[in-house]
């Protein structure tokens, strides 16, 4: 009896033993030379250039090279905090980023809950498309567009306003508009991408969900509040996630194409800032510790809020 057991822990031993890793290796070799070229790429482009970190903590000189720059600490980290316009531009970024992620959270959604209402299967498409059609234009191209219609001299816009007796308005040129305007053309340019996802994870959604509700009287408003909406819960909760770890960016391309003198007050974020005072006057070192800054409260906001998600019951990202 004693024997059979110990033959039985033997067999049971062997079953849960893990497998080799190099016999995992040979087994899906195929899998991962797939994966060798991306993984590449994200070690030289990605990893690679992480070195150069350091340079803000030298006073760099870019004649002595990394190794040959001075180590000053954290003197970069002090003289940007300690810089008159910290406060500025810190509050800016984070305003411009809170006021787009209200936009691109709602929005899209919205959307995409309508879109699937639709019935006519080539006007949705067309719709689809019309909205996501934006997403792949660039900044340049874009912005270049937005300074046409807005031009407060003969921008289609102020045509239309001082058609209808109103005062031509410089919407790029007033502290008063130029927010508004940034939001509004990220949300048009964007909000495709956001409306697509949500599309699909919709697609997924069981239909014998919405055959109950029908069956219960619920209209189609109630059908998506309390059939859609917590089916794609998962996916909103991620998307916001994602947002959040980008809160300090706020649109580089866009507001360095779309600002001027006139609306540094209300629009000069930590990027436009590093790029007129750190690369244009060489301040190498100081962008290297901003941006640095930027990249630590970005990993302390993804980190907390994927710990407040998970407690909270949802599915984290990891």
């Amino acid at each position: 009896m004693n024997g059979a057991a110990r033959r039985g822990q033997a067999a049971g031993a062997g079953a849960g033993a893990r497998r080799p890793l190099w016999k995992d290796l040979i087994r899906d070799r195929y899998l991962y030379l797939l994966l060798l070229p991306g993984l590449l790429l994200i070690l030289l482009f990605r990893y690679g250039p992480m070195y150069g970190v350091v340079i803000a903590f030298q006073d760099y000189n870019i004649y002595k090279g990394i190794s040959g720059s001075e180590w000053v600490g954290f003197d970069q980290f002090t003289r940007l905090f300690n810089s008159p316009d910290f406060v500025e531009i810190l509050s800016n970024t984070i305003i411009i980023s809170l006021y787009k992620l209200a936009a691109s959270f709602t929005i899209p959604i919205i959307l995409a809950l309508l879109l699937n209402e639709l019935r006519g299967v080539v006007f949705k498409r067309f719709a689809q498309s019309v909205i996501y059609l934006p997403h792949f234009v660039s900044w340049v191209i874009f912005s270049g567009i937005i300074i046409t219609f807005l031009n407060p001299v003969d921008g289609m816009v102020n045509v239309v306003i001082q058609h209808f007796g109103g005062s031509p308005v410089d919407f790029l040129g007033d502290v008063r508009y130029f927010r508004p305007m940034l939001v509004i053309t990220d949300a048009y340019k964007e909000v495709g991408w956001g409306t697509i996802i949500y599309l699909a994870a919709i697609a997924g959604v069981n239909a014998e969900l919405y055959e109950a509700a029908r069956i219960d009287g619920a209209t189609k408003l109630r059908q998506m509040w309390h059939v859609t909406l917590p089916a794609i819960r998962p996916v909103i909760v991620i998307l916001i996630i994602l947002s959040l770890a980008n809160i300090l960016e706020a649109g580089f391309q866009q507001i360095f194409l779309l600002y001027n003198a006139l609306v540094y007050d209300v629009a000069d974020i930590i990027d436009t800032y590093v790029y007129r005072v750190g690369i244009q006057e060489a301040n190498y070192s100081y962008a290297t510790a901003a941006g640095l800054f930027k990249s630590a409260v970005a990993m302390v906001l993804i980190l907390t809020v994927n710990t407040i998600v998970k407690k909270s019951g949802q599915e984290g990202l990891w």
